[in-house]
């Protein structure tokens, strides 16, 4: 793990930093069926403000962020209010250094502290480095959506992508 790294939560400071990792990410062409990070107003809209958070590293440049995580709710009705989809990023310099084992970890207590029981993934299958980071951090495979979607970039583009959906169920909220 590189020495020594902090998290902490994400600010409108960090956007253009981390809509840069997340590029790199789609970059490799199993991340995300998206073609390009969107813009700032859009992600900023559509993820939980309380369960963001990124990943520095004392001694690199200013602003420069060695990750992120986030969380986006997974439906407006009130009975999925505690379920939400996670994604993280590693940048391609920090990738194998722990980064994404720190961010996982403090999400899921942030989670927890917002009363969230049920965080879930979907990964593509040849992201074996994203599944083993989601089983450690206690997520499980739940099962594989077939053919779900069809790239529209990168190597791959046109082929239909599997999906492995994963989750991660609270010891501690939503128990009763």
């Amino acid at each position: 793990m590189p020495d020594p790294l902090a998290v902490r939560p994400m600010t409108d400071d960090d956007a253009a930093e981390m809509l840069r990792i997340y590029d790199q990410g789609i970059a490799t062409g199993h991340a995300s069926f998206a073609d390009a990070a969107p813009d700032w107003a859009a992600w900023d809209a559509s993820h939980r403000d309380d369960c963001r958070l990124v990943a520095t590293v004392d001694g690199a440049p200013e602003g420069q962020l060695a990750g992120w995580v986030a969380l986006a709710p997974t439906s407006a009705r009130a009975v999925y209010r505690g379920v939400c989809e996670i994604s993280v990023y590693v940048a391609d310099g920090a990738r194998g250094q722990g980064v994404g084992d720190a961010l996982m970890t403090a999400v899921a207590a942030a989670s927890e502290v917002a009363g969230i029981w049920t965080l879930q993934a979907g990964i593509f299958p040849e992201n074996v480095a994203s599944i083993r980071l989601h089983e450690k951090a206690g997520f499980v495979v739940v099962g594989t959506r077939r053919r779900v979607g069809r790239m529209a970039h990168g190597p791959l583009a046109g082929q239909w992508r599997d999906v492995v959906m994963m989750e991660r169920r609270s010891a501690t909220v939503g128990t009763d």
